[in-house]
């Protein structure tokens, strides 16, 4: 069997190069696809494996409950060319577009299942075509909130997932967009539809909410962390709607439960369903507004800078959003 260059994480926020056996096409389970891989995204929920964090429950792919991250691990925003495929969906030599769903694309091949990807016309970079995987998982949440046409909303979060969450909804007719973040986000604000950019921590900003401004809509797309959940609580308006985006970290998370009675809430989350169907609405989507996608990708570096482009993800700075690895 031949073997292939991946990235193994050897201790919390290390990585090192090793060499481990390549997928056997002849291995494939029905329904999968076996890539090689073009280009990866980091996602703010590869970001707690990266630092060590311990899976307990749900474990990915190649790392269960309990074990450390297994080699390529970890990163699942993917785009590949099929290799192999036991999917009707896909052929040999055609490019797609989707999920990792092992976490482990950080590596020269990885196996997928089928309908966790949809195929790749070509027409945009590697590096922008990933952007659809992130991209729809957004798009299918904004499915999940009903109509937003005319609403005040606010994003707490405006990193990569942030910002995305602010462009979707106001092309879905939000009236009034919010943008809540530590890091200076001003740059990037007009182009993703932020009406009202705000640099602050989230309890600070809900402390000087007026009554009046109060969002109807309020996405959590802070993540790793326990208190932002209760921000939003606490800034959506009566008969609002909170939604929680993102991997939780932590398997219970408090609430605020007197003011979420009180107020007459609504709270959603999830994991992204229907995965073939909104990656190409993903891929519509950006090619009705292409514009976003050089304001969107901001670090771009070759595979071979693993180890530089997770620091760099790790630490938020200001004009940076997302970090694309390159084969």
């Amino acid at each position: 069997m031949s073997d292939m260059w991946a990235a193994q994480l050897v201790a919390p926020s290390t990585f090192t190069d090793v060499r481990v056996p390549a997928p056997s096409p002849a291995a494939l389970a029905p329904g999968e696809v076996l890539l090689r891989v073009r280009a990866g995204a980091i996602c703010g929920s590869d970001m707690p494996l990266f630092k060590g964090a311990v899976q307990l429950q749900g474990g990915l792919g190649n790392h269960p409950d309990g074990a450390p991250p297994g080699p390529g691990c970890p990163m699942h925003e993917v785009v590949g060319d099929v290799v192999a495929s036991r999917h009707p969906g896909f052929t040999p030599g055609t490019t797609a577009v989707g999920w990792a769903l092992g976490q482990d694309a950080l590596a020269e091949l990885v196996v997928t299942e089928g309908d966790s990807l949809t195929p790749d016309d070509g027409t945009l970079p590697p590096a922008h075509a990933v952007v659809a995987q992130p991209l729809a998982c957004v798009i299918y949440a904004v499915e999940r909130m009903g109509d937003v046409t005319g609403q005040r909303v606010a994003v707490l979060g405006q990193g990569p997932i942030g910002m995305l969450f602010s462009h979707v909804l106001k092309t879905a007719g939000a009236a009034h967009v919010v943008g809540v973040d530590r890091v200076d986000r001003s740059e990037q604000a007009r182009t993703f539809g932020v009406d009202e950019p705000v640099r602050a921590s989230c309890d600070r900003w809900v402390a000087s909410l007026a009554p009046a401004d109060r969002p109807h809509v309020v996405v959590e797309s802070i993540g790793h962390q326990v208190g932002t959940l209760g921000c939003a609580v606490d800034a959506a308006a009566d008969g609002g709607l909170v939604y929680y985006f993102g991997v939780p970290d932590d398997l219970v998370y408090p609430v605020p439960m007197h003011t979420f009675f009180r107020k007459d809430l609504t709270l959603r989350a999830g994991t992204t369903k229907d995965r073939g169907r909104v990656l190409r609405l993903a891929q519509h989507y950006l090619r009705e507004h292409p514009s976003i996608l050089d304001a969107y990708v901001t670090d771009r570096l070759p595979m071979t800078r693993v180890q530089e482009a997770y620091d760099r993800a790790a630490a938020p700075r200001a004009g940076q959003l997302k970090v694309v690895l390159e084969a």
